[in-house]
């Protein structure tokens, strides 16, 4: 927009929309959301339910011996709830959380910082490859010059003013402009290669807008800009945000040398006949609550 050049705009665009480098920086940051959104849920009490069927027959050879003549055969059912929750006492949890959500912070600034650097790129092989083709405009026109130059003096010496000399430097100077037209071409053909890359598409032509003597060009940068436009950059705050996450995970590692606390229960029913599962006399429930200490 500064330079005022709609074809630079639309390969920008191109760009932010194609490029195989921000896909996978998007992919890091949905990847870290994901995994940050797991871990907060540590925090919370974590409920199930389930249902199933057993079936099983017992034998009249074990020990104690069974009785034959009775059913050997059984089965029940069971469906219910289970609820677990570590008692976040010492904070393990919590940092945890912490440092997941730093590490999201962190990939969303990856993420810009790609953008930055995408638009960067493209603008600036954008107007290298402007560059070139007004070197290999300037060559062209120079190239004819020459030739007319060569064909002057071929003149001269066949009018007898002038010497095979400066019909030779003429050629030779025609030459050197010639030599220097294969080697811009080669050069427009890299660029070119170059931007394509970061527009996410194969290798070919890239459309041109204005040329660089039309283009409007952005204002100076003053000087004396205040340090805190460090803060600004997407590399800086994401180094931040993996300061913070480091030191997350300290904290989480010495909660390790304290007791873990965790609370279980279960509510249910379990019958021998489906339809009686939901009856009174086929409810179970268990609570539980247990500390872990790690000795060595």
């Amino acid at each position: 927009r500064v330079f005022g050049d709609p074809v630079l705009k639309d390969l920008i665009r191109e760009a932010i929309d194609n490029n195989l480098d921000l896909v996978a920086a998007t992919a890091r940051v949905e990847e870290a959301r994901a995994i940050a959104g797991v871990v907060k849920s540590f925090l919370y009490p974590s409920i199930n339910t389930g249902a199933g069927y057993t079936a099983q027959q017992t034998s009249i050879n074990a020990d104690p011996p069974q009785d034959a003549s009775g059913d050997r055969n059984f089965q029940n059912y069971n469906a219910g709830f289970t609820l677990s929750w570590e008692l976040d006492i010492f904070g393990r949890v919590r940092r945890l959380n912490e440092a997941a959500f730093a590490r999201f912070v962190a990939t969303e600034q990856g993420r810009r910082g790609v953008i930055v650097t995408l638009v960067g790129d493209v603008a600036s092989s954008y107007f290298l490859l402007r560059q070139y083709d007004s070197q290999l405009e300037i060559a062209h026109q120079t190239l004819r010059l020459n030739d007319e130059t060569v064909a002057y003096y071929k003149v001269r010496l066949e009018g007898g003013v002038s010497n095979q000399l400066e019909v030779n430097q003429a050629v030779a100077n025609r030459a050197i402009t010639a030599a220097s037209i294969p080697d811009l071409e080669q050069q427009i053909a890299i660029t070119e290669n170059a931007i394509s890359v970061l527009l996410g598409r194969a290798p070919g032509s890239i459309p041109r807008g204005a040329s660089i003597e039309t283009s409007t060009y952005p204002p100076p940068i003053p000087a004396g800009l205040p340090a805190q436009l460090l803060e600004r950059r997407p590399d800086v705050v994401a180094a931040e945000e993996q300061l913070i996450a480091a030191n997350a995970d300290i904290g989480a590692a010495k909660a390790l040398f304290f007791p873990s606390i965790s609370l279980t229960g279960i509510l249910g029913g379990v019958s021998g006949d489906l339809s009686n599962l939901l009856k009174s006399g086929s409810t179970v429930w268990s609570v539980g609550a247990g500390i872990f200490q790690p000795i060595f």
